[in-house]
């Protein structure tokens, strides 16, 4: 067996280096719109080895600053599945103070979906827009979480001080994340079908690792 690197740092830092040749071998000319953007496109790549983020991946609405005001200032981050809650670094958001949640397997929401006839992804945004602080909804998997986002925000139900959109698969995943990306929420969203919540926690993360870039 020929010698393989086992420092983590190391393979992360090699990672990286051959995510950079790759996008210099599909195009030279592709620019980033900034550091962050940079971070933060790259770490998709990095979590799901996926070339096509360099094109769908798209960021609305200064919203990396707005992901990082709420980091910094004692908001809390929503996620709609327990793996994005999981994959996120929850040592370092405690660490600078921000919260965050998963209510998808709460009674309450059990209850509320049950009697409402509703998903209970749409019941835990419900639950969370009662939250006072400022908030991050973080969706890897649930397209009806997104448009219950929307609509309660065209209602004046829910201000989200931003979302990361990345639901992944075939109904309506695609269609809520166009929606979103057309929306005055600033969003991080992955357009097209794929996503998930590995790609969700990955997005959380480069902000966070981050932090120090974002103006």
């Amino acid at each position: 067996m020929s010698d393989y690197i086992t420092i983590p740092n190391k393979i992360t830092d090699k990672s990286f280096e051959m995510i950079q040749d790759e996008i210099d071998h599909i195009d030279p000319n592709y620019t980033f719109h900034s550091a962050v953007e940079e971070a933060t496109i790259k770490r998709a790549i990095h979590t799901t080895a996926d070339f096509d983020y360099l094109k769908n991946l798209k960021f609305t609405h200064d919203a990396i600053t707005k992901i990082a005001h709420v980091m910094q200032n004692g908001g809390t981050i929503f996620t709609d599945t327990t793996m994005a809650l999981a994959g996120m670094n929850k040592r370092k958001l405690d660490a600078i103070g921000c919260h965050y949640h998963c209510y998808i397997s709460e009674p309450e929401v059990f209850a509320r979906a049950k009697e409402r006839g509703i998903t209970r992804s749409m019941a835990a945004i419900e639950v969370a827009a009662e939250v006072p602080t400022e908030k991050v909804f973080v969706v890897g998997n649930a397209p009806t979480a997104l448009y219950k986002i929307l609509e309660m925000t065209k209602a004046g139900k829910l201000t989200p001080d931003a979302v990361i959109g990345v639901p992944v698969g075939f109904v309506e995943a695609a269609e809520s994340k166009q929606a979103l990306y057309e929306s005055d929420i600033p969003a991080i969203v992955a357009l097209g079908r794929k996503g998930g919540s590995n790609l969700a926690a990955a997005m959380v993360n480069a902000v966070l690792y981050n932090l120090d870039l974002v103006k």
